[in-house]
């Protein structure tokens, strides 16, 4: 388990499995792939990252990334893999998000992306990239990049 404070200085939990905590995840983050390149949105107040938000009642958590990745981008996505979860112990409670990896086979155009302003695709390291200030303070924690490791550990850049 890798445990860190994030930008708020709230303590993280997290874990490359699922079901690892006892609260079930309300809340996805989709790393997500376009061909051979990163699929992000640009949050309208948080920057740039990668597509995500709440797991609406009825759905799974796979479902809520598939239709998140839509909202935010107008990608078509397939989840590849549940890499993970985390922890969030903030003020209000304790919330758990998971992780998971998507393929976008086709991006549409939108007339309305909801929060954002839509797609954003991004060539080669992205780590060497999520520190820059147009990035999401979400990007710049240790989820994101120890995500992106273990994907490429696991061989999963396709």
């Amino acid at each position: 388990m890798l445990k860190f404070l994030d930008e708020n200085r709230n303590e993280v939990h997290l874990v490359f499995e699922r079901n690892a905590f006892s609260i079930k995840p309300e809340h996805v983050l989709v790393i997500c792939r376009y061909k051979d390149e990163w699929l992000l949105t640009k949050h309208t107040e948080r920057g740039l990252e990668f597509p995500g938000g709440k797991v609406e009642k009825g759905e799974t958590v796979e479902e809520a990334g598939i239709r998140e990745v839509f909202e935010e981008t107008g990608g078509t996505a397939t989840i590849k893999d549940y890499l993970g979860e985390y922890k969030v112990h903030d003020a209000k409670g304790e919330f758990v998000k998971a992780v998971l990896l998507a393929e976008v086979l086709h991006l549409e155009k939108k007339d309305h992306y909801y929060e954002t302003d839509g797609p954003l695709l991004v060539k080669g390291d992205l780590l060497s990239k999520i520190h820059n200030d147009e990035f999401s303070f979400i990007m710049k924690d240790e989820v994101v990049s120890a995500s992106l490791i273990n994907v490429k550990e696991k061989g999963l850049i396709y």
